[in-house]
C-alpha cells in the first residue's frame, strides 16, 4: 500500500459498503500509491464535459504528476476515495487541509477543500452523495470541521450534491465560481437526510430482488427432483410474468429448454439482462457461479444452497467470501441457506422459494430468519381456512437463511412504503443491529402494524449479530416502545396479524362480549381481565338464539358508545345445519358492515359446519395458478412435506377463519379459544394507544442549571487517567451535581469518634449504613440503623452493627444525613454497544432484583415517556397511594429521570449510572447512593455515514 514514508497507517477503518439510490451496491475505500492504472483507466472513461467541470479548463488527460498527486495521500492532511463496482473506480473524492488563506495546511487547521469525480454512466445512481458522507466523517477523525468547495455555476449537479446534503452552509460567488462552505458536524436536518436516502436505496435494493423482470435458477437438475429443479417449477407453476431461464453447465449443449423453459449452460449465454438469479449449486462451485452473474449484470442473488455459516468455522469464512464476492459486483444477496423468495403482486407472481404453493394475494408481508420457521409458518397457514395464505393473504415473504446480508432491518425499508402491505410480520432468531432496527421499527409502526416474534436464545451460527448486554426482556421492552407489536408465538403471530390486516383499530379497552352461551361469555370476561382489558358485562342470548338475534346485539354493541370493540362467542346448537351456519354468519357480517369503525372478533366452539360458513363467501384454499401452455397446474404439482397430509385431505387444526363481509366492508376473525382472541384484540388496543401517542411523543426538554461545558471539561480531566474507570464519590457527586442531580453524600466512619465527627458534620438526625458488597442495599439484613436522634444512638448503633456482622474493616461503615420516608426506587442509564443508551427505573429491593419489574425507555427520554416510564412497571400503585398510603412525588421523580437522560445523551463517555435508593417522599426525593463509569464512547453508526454490515 502506502510507502514508508507517510505519516500514517492504511486506514482498513474507512472501507465500507454502500447501497446506492438506484439499489445496487459499490465499495468505498482508501485510494493507495497501488491504484495508478486505475485511475487513469476510470479517468479515459470519463466525458470532456465531466472534465471540465473538475478542473474548470479542458483537461483531456492526466499528467504522471496528477496520477501522482491523486495516489499518494498521507491519510490526515491529504485524503482521497474511490467508490469501485467490480474493482474498478467509478468515482473519486479526495479533500487537501487549507489554512485561512487557501494554502496547504496541516492541523490544527481545521478546513479543508473537497472535489468530485462521477463516471458519466453512474451518474444519478447517489455516488457522489455517498462519498460525501463518507468523507465528511474520514475528515471528522482527522480534526477537520469544515469543507469548502468550488463548482462552476452550471455544475448543477455537483451544487444539488452539497446543498442537499443538509448540512449548515454559505454560499458565495466570485470570479465566474460559486464557492460553498458548510460545517461538517451533523445536524438533525443532515442526518433526515441520510436516512431518507438510506431508505429509498435499501427499498430500491430488495425490490430489485423481489419484483425482478427475469429470473434465472441456476443448478437445475436434468430430472425431476432436486431443490434447483423444484425452485425452477414453483415459479413457472406460479405463473411468474418475466423470464425464466434454466441453467445447469452440465447440459448437453443441443438443449434448448427444459419444459419449456429455455435452458442454458451458463449465465453468460443468456441473452438479455437477467435480474435476479436462484443459486441452488454444491457449494464448492457457487463463487464461480456469482462471477459469471456478476459479469452478466445480474442485480441480486438468492442462495439456496447451505453449507456456509451454520456448518462451522470453514463455513463461516465461506460465507464472508461470499458477500465480498457478489457487492465486488454490486450484488446483494438473500442467505445463504435460504428458502426464498414470494410476491403475489398480479404483475409479479413470483414464487422462488421451495414452498410448492403460491399464497393467496393480500396485504401481509412474511419475514422469517429461519427456513424451518419459514416452512412451518407457511403451512400452518396454508392449512388454516381463512389464514394468511387464505383469504387475507400474503404480498411478500422472505426467508433469509444466514442472513449474511439481507437482513429484516432491509426487508423493513421496503415495507414502509409498499402499497401492496398493509402489515408486518417477521419471526426473528437474532437482531444484528437493534439500534437501526428500533429506529426503522418505530418509523414503520407509524404507519402500518409491526408483529414480531423474537427468539430468546442464541443467535444461529450462520448470522453475523453484534454482542449486546442487555437482557432479552429489555431488549423486547425497548421494541415495544418502539411501537412493535411483540409476542411470543408463531400461533400468536397469526392471530394478531389476521386482527390487524382486516379490522380497524380500536380507540380503546372497553369491550363488549355477546353470544349464546354463558360458559363462553364468562370465559371471555376473565380474558379481558388478564390482558388489562375492560370487559363489559356479557350478554347471555341463550342457546336458543337466531341469526337475527345476534345481529341485533352485535347491531346495539357497536353503536354504544361505551364500547370501543365487540367479541362474539358462539356454539352452535346440536343438528344445525349447514343454512343455520351460513343464516348466522351473514347476521355478523351485516352488522358488522353497518358499523365499520369498531373491531369485531369471533370465538367460536366448533361442532358443525359454523367454522366453513364463516367463510363461505370465497375458497379458503390456496389459489392455484392458471395452466401456462405445457405445463401442469399447480394444484397437480403440490408436493407436501414427507409425511404430511395434503391440505385437502389433513385433520384440520382448530381454525382461525374469518367472516368475509360485504363488499367494502372488513373480514371478521374468528378463532378457536377465548384467549386466543383477546390477547390479539389486547395487542390491538395497546398498538393502537401507541398509534395515538406517537403523534406527540413529548419533547425532551431543557433545564437552565445544566452546566454541560463543565461535565464536558471533568470528564475530559477524569478519563485522561485511564480509558475506563468508576468514579470515587466526590467526582461522583461533582459530576451529577452539575446535571442537577443532589447526591446526599455519606462520610466514611471506621470508628466510633469517626462516626460521631461525621454526624455532628452532618447534622442529626442521621443514618449510619454498612456498606460491604455482601451487606450494601440489603436493609433486610439488619446493616442499616435509620434515625439516630443523637450520639448515644449512634455509639449504640454501631456496637450492635460490630457484634453482628464484624470489624469495621468488613462493614465499612458510614454516616448519612437522614433523609424524608418515602419509596425506594432505583434509576439506571446504560450505554449497550448495540442497542445504544437505554434508561431503566425500578423499585429497589425485591421488586427489581427478584421479580425483574423493571422499565426501560432509549435515550434521549422526552417528558411523555418519563411520565410513561414510572407508570410502567408492575409496582407503580405503590408511587400513586396504594392502600392509602401517601403518594409520593413522582414529578420529580420524572425530572430526575430526564435530568440522567441527559447527562448520557449529551456525554456518551458516561457508560454507566446508577442511583440507588432514590428515596420519593411526598415532596421531593433524596439520592442516597450513586455510581457513575466512564469510558471512550462507543461508536455510534447511526451518526456516521451510510454502510452495509462489516462482513
Amino acid at each position: 500500500m502506502q510507502t514508508s514514508s507517510d505519516r500514517h497507517e492504511y486506514p482498513a477503518h474507512w472501507e465500507a459498503d454502500v447501497v446506492l439510490r438506484d439499489g445496487g451496491t459499490a465499495r468505498i475505500r482508501p485510494i493507495t500509491v497501488d491504484d495508478a492504472d486505475r485511475l487513469v483507466s476510470f479517468y479515459e472513461q470519463v466525458s470532456d464535459e465531466s472534465k471540465y467541470y473538475r478542473f474548470f479548463a479542458p483537461y483531456p488527460r492526466l499528467s504522471a504528476k496528477d496520477v501522482h498527486r491523486f495516489t499518494h495521500h498521507d491519510f490526515v492532511d491529504r485524503v482521497g476515495l474511490a467508490a469501485t463496482v467490480g474493482g474498478e473506480f467509478i468515482a473519486t473524492v479526495r479533500y487537501d487541509r487549507i489554512s485561512a488563506d487557501g494554502r496547504a495546511a496541516s492541523a490544527p487547521a481545521d478546513e479543508a477543500e473537497v472535489a468530485f469525480l462521477v463516471q458519466d454512466a453512474h451518474q444519478g445512481r447517489g455516488v457522489a452523495s455517498a462519498l460525501l458522507e463518507h468523507i465528511a466523517a474520514v475528515a471528522r477523525e482527522r480534526g477537520i470541521r469544515r469543507f469548502a468547495a468550488e463548482v462552476l455555476p452550471a455544475n448543477n449537479k455537483m451544487i444539488k450534491v452539497f446543498t442537499d446534503a443538509g448540512y449548515t452552509q454559505k454560499r458565495s460567488f466570485e470570479d465566474g465560481v460559486v464557492r460553498l462552505e458548510f460545517d461538517l458536524e451533523p445536524t438533525d436536518r443532515s442526518l433526515a437526510v441520510q436516512r431518507a436516502r438510506e431508505q429509498r436505496a435499501e427499498a430500491r435494493s430488495v425490490r430489485r430482488l423481489l419484483v425482478p423482470g427475469s429470473v434465472a435458477v441456476v443448478g437445475v437438475g436434468r430430472s425431476p427432483g432436486g431443490v434447483g429443479r423444484s425452485v425452477l417449477d414453483n415459479i413457472r407453476d406460479a405463473g411468474f410474468t418475466g423470464g425464466l431461464y434454466a441453467v445447469n453447465k452440465a447440459f448437453p449443449e443441443d438443449r434448448k429448454d427444459l419444459d419449456g423453459v429455455p435452458a442454458h449452460r451458463s449465465v453468460r449465454e443468456i441473452e438479455g439482462p437477467v435480474d435476479l438469479a436462484v443459486v441452488a449449486v454444491p457449494v464448492e462451485h457457487v463463487l464461480e457461479v456469482v462471477t459469471e452473474c456478476g459479469e452478466h449484470g445480474v442485480q441480486g442473488l438468492v442462495v439456496v444452497t447451505a453449507g456456509y455459516a451454520e456448518s462451522g468455522p470453514e463455513g463461516r469464512e465461506r460465507q464472508r467470501e461470499l458477500v465480498r464476492h457478489a457487492r465486488t459486483y454490486g450484488m446483494r444477496i438473500i442467505g445463504p441457506n435460504a428458502f426464498g423468495v414470494i410476491n403475489t403482486a398480479a404483475d409479479v407472481r413470483l414464487n422462488a422459494s421451495l414452498a410448492p404453493e403460491m399464497p393467496r394475494p393480500g396485504r401481509i408481508g412474511l419475514f422469517a430468519q429461519s427456513g424451518a420457521i419459514g416452512i412451518a409458518l407457511l403451512s400452518r397457514l396454508h392449512r388454516r381456512g381463512g389464514g394468511v395464505t387464505g383469504v387475507t393473504g400474503v404480498s411478500t415473504f422472505v426467508s433469509s437463511g444466514n442472513r449474511a446480508d439481507v437482513s429484516g432491518n432491509d426487508v423493513l425499508q421496503y415495507w414502509f412504503d409498499d402499497p401492496d402491505t398493509d402489515v408486518a410480520l417477521m419471526y426473528l432468531e437474532s437482531i444484528g443491529n437493534p439500534r437501526k432496527f428500533t429506529r426503522l421499527a418505530r418509523r414503520t409502526a407509524a404507519a402500518k402494524p409491526l408483529v414480531v416474534v423474537q427468539g430468546a436464545g442464541s443467535a444461529p451460527q450462520g448470522h453475523a449479530v453484534r454482542a449486546t448486554r442487555l437482557p432479552h426482556a429489555t431488549v423486547s421492552a425497548l421494541l415495544r416502545q418502539a411501537g412493535v407489536i411483540r409476542v411470543e408465538t408463531i400461533t400468536e403471530l397469526v392471530d394478531t396479524g389476521l386482527l390487524l390486516a382486516r379490522q380497524p383499530l380500536p380507540n380503546g379497552p372497553r369491550v363488549a362480549i355477546v353470544g349464546n352461551s354463558e360458559s363462553l361469555g364468562l370465559l371471555t370476561y376473565d380474558a379481558c381481565l388478564s390482558e388489562g382489558l375492560r370487559p363489559l358485562a356479557p350478554l347471555d342470548l341463550t342457546t336458543a338464539a337466531t341469526a337475527g338475534d345476534f345481529h341485533r346485539a352485535l347491531s346495539e354493541a357497536l353503536a354504544d358508545e361505551a364500547c370501543d370493540a365487540v367479541v362474539v362467542t358462539a356454539i352452535p346448537a346440536v343438528g344445525e345445519g349447514s343454512a343455520e351456519d351460513a343464516a348466522l354468519a351473514e347476521a355478523l357480517r351485516s352488522a358488522a358492515a353497518a358499523v365499520p369503525g369498531k373491531p369485531v372478533l369471533v370465538v367460536h366452539v366448533e361442532l358443525g359446519g359454523l367454522a366453513e360458513a364463516l367463510s363461505a363467501a370465497m375458497s379458503t384454499a390456496p389459489q392455484v395458478a392458471s395452466k401456462a401452455p405445457g405445463t401442469e397446474s399447480g394444484a397437480d404439482r403440490y408436493r407436501p412435506a414427507e409425511g404430511a397430509p395434503r391440505p385437502d385431505t389433513a385433520e384440520p387444526e382448530p381454525a382461525v377463519t374469518e367472516v368475509p363481509a360485504p363488499e367494502g366492508g372488513g373480514l371478521i376473525p374468528a378463532f378457536p379459544a377465548a384467549e386466543r382472541a383477546v390477547r390479539a384484540l389486547s395487542e390491538a388496543v395497546k398498538y393502537a394507544q401507541w398509534r395515538r401517542e406517537a403523534v406527540d411523543p413529548g419533547r425532551v426538554p431543557e433545564f437552565e442549571d445544566i452546566d454541560e461545558k463543565g461535565a464536558a471539561g471533568l470528564i475530559g480531566r477524569l478519563l485522561a487517567r485511564g480509558q475506563g474507570l468508576t468514579l470515587g464519590v466526590d467526582d461522583t457527586c461533582d459530576l451529577l451535581g452539575k446535571y442537577g442531580v443532589d447526591v446526599h453524600r455519606a462520610l466514611p466512619a471506621p470508628t466510633p469518634d469517626a462516626a460521631a465527627e461525621a454526624a455532628r458534620t452532618l447534622g442529626y438526625p442521621v443514618a449510619l449504613k454498612a456498606t460491604a458488597p455482601h451487606l450494601r442495599h440489603r436493609a433486610d439484613l439488619g446493616g442499616v440503623r435509620l434515625d439516630l436522634a443523637d450520639e448515644d444512638q449512634l455509639r449504640r448503633a454501631y456496637a450492635e452493627l460490630g457484634e453482628l456482622f464484624g470489624t469495621p474493616e468488613e462493614l465499612r461503615p458510614v454516616v448519612q444525613r437522614m433523609a424524608p420516608r418515602g419509596v425506594d426506587t432505583v434509576v439506571r442509564a446504560v450505554i449497550d454497544p448495540a442497542a445504544g443508551a437505554v434508561l431503566s427505573f425500578g423499585l429497589a429491593g425485591a421488586a427489581s432484583q427478584l421479580l425483574g419489574d423493571t422499565a426501560h425507555r432509549l435515550v434521549p427520554v422526552t417528558d411523555r415517556e418519563a411520565a410513561s416510564l414510572v407508570r410502567s412497571i408492575r409496582t407503580a400503585p405503590l408511587l400513586f397511594g396504594w392502600r392509602g398510603s401517601t403518594p409520593v412525588d413522582t414529578p420529580a421523580l420524572e425530572k430526575l429521570m430526564l435530568r440522567v437522560s441527559r447527562l448520557v445523551d449529551d456525554h456518551p463517555e458516561v457508560v454507566a449510572v446508577t442511583l440507588e435508593p432514590v428515596v420519593v417522599a411526598a415532596h421531593g426525593l433524596s439520592v442516597l447512593g450513586a455510581s457513575v463509569r466512564l469510558a471512550p464512547p462507543p461508536a455510534r453508526d447511526d451518526l456516521g455515514p451510510r454502510t452495509l454490515p462489516v462482513y
